[in-house]
């Protein structure tokens, strides 16, 4: 067992810290298992603490029994806990005075490359939602950009599946425990991702996604990004959190404006009136923004065509087919595969949330494994 890993979970683990006295705590001790080890005395003498706070330490049992089931499951499922002074810690989130004491992580990611964004909005995304989705991770793909989501239903879940297609480091920022992925449909997706990226949550594993959760995500998936961009947002939608918490990190924040009468582009125009966002039209704008087309001329990146073996023949028979188009629409694969439109309209659903497949507007499918 790795002892600081085990007594830096327990420390979180404790009852009315909080990841800000944590930190202190930490640095006053040196690491966390000295901190366990030192007499209550001392921890109420540390500034910023008080006797209050360092009572917590005169019961730490229950904090220390959590933590050894934790350690137990982290290791039989090949998860990494980085804590804020590793250096594979996500350094952005270092400039946020909120930032976790650690975050879990299952995968395969780098996450101080050097361009981040992070791409959210409504759940219920429009066909012109995801359409703007998919063609602005098309154009940043090009210049090696790492997309940040939090794997929801609408544009998360698009931008997810758009990322894999053109082979972008893909992080998805979860509001419970590894042990699970909500919604459960999209875990095929969050299996896929690990391969060139990482499943990320600051929870402990038998955590559900309850709803106050989702803000605390949302300061993951803002802190460890360069720029957030909204695409689709109600008037009070989860996407404006996080457009909020970038703001009040200093981050750039850019929105794509609406038609005025949409329900789903109210959140971004409120962004853009009020000036906390950047109206943006296209990847061109962000890039320049940015300023990451001085850098270097991009490489386009072309859609993955590999199809995963777990599918079965009728399954198969529909994506060859449209592994043989650039992208083709419901009718042409009807007329050539010949399936009555209720099973094939199921194949397709299932193809999708496999992630082999993504829907464009005006009922368009593309091959994006």
């Amino acid at each position: 067992m790795n002892n600081e890993k085990f007594y830096g979970i327990a420390l979180s683990l404790m009852k009315g810290i909080g990841d800000s006295n944590a930190k202190i705590l930490i640095s006053y001790a040196g690491n966390a298992e000295a901190l366990f080890k030192t007499p209550v005395s001392k921890l109420q003498r540390i500034n910023g603490i008080g006797p209050k706070t360092a009572e917590i330490f005169k019961d730490t049992q229950e904090a220390l029994k959590r933590a050894e089931k934790e350690i137990a499951f982290i290791e039989k499922n090949n998860i990494d806990v980085l804590f804020y002074y590793d250096k594979r810690y996500p350094q952005r989130l270092l400039n946020c005075n909120d930032s976790p004491l650690y975050i879990f992580s299952k995968g395969n990611a780098d996450f101080n490359k050097e361009r981040f964004v992070s791409i959210v909005g409504t759940r219920h995304a429009t066909e012109c939602g995801k359409g703007i989705t998919e063609k602005l991770i098309a154009d940043l793909a090009a210049y090696n950009i790492s997309l940040v989501s939090g794997l929801a239903y609408g544009i998360d879940i698009c931008a997810h599946k758009t990322a894999l297609a053109y082979d972008m480091q893909n992080i998805g920022v979860l509001a419970h425990g590894l042990d699970r992925i909500y919604p459960a449909h999209h875990k095929s997706i969050a299996e896929k991702l690990q391969q060139n990226g990482a499943l990320v949550s600051d929870y402990i594993s038998e955590t559900n996604p309850d709803r106050q959760n989702f803000p605390d995500r949302n300061r993951i998936v803002a802190g460890m990004t360069d720029a957030t961009i909204i695409i689709e947002s109600a008037i009070s939608g989860g996407a404006l959190i996080t457009a909020e918490i970038a703001n009040n990190y200093n981050r750039d924040v850019f929105a794509f404006p609406g038609k005025v009468t949409d329900e789903y582009a109210q959140g971004c125009l409120k962004l853009i009136k009020n000036h906390k966002a950047n109206l943006v039209t296209s990847a061109k704008d962000i890039i320049e923004t940015m300023n990451w087309d001085l850098d270097n001329i991009p490489i386009k990146k072309q859609a993955q065509t590999q199809l995963f073996v777990d599918l079965n023949e009728n399954e198969r028979l529909v994506a060859d087919f449209i592994k043989s188009k650039e992208k083709v629409g419901i009718d042409h694969i009807n007329q050539e595969i010949q399936l009555p439109q209720s099973i094939l309209s199921g194949i397709l659903l299932q193809l999708e949330m496999k992630g082999i497949i993504i829907s464009l507007p005006g009922k368009m499918y593309k091959l994006i494994t």
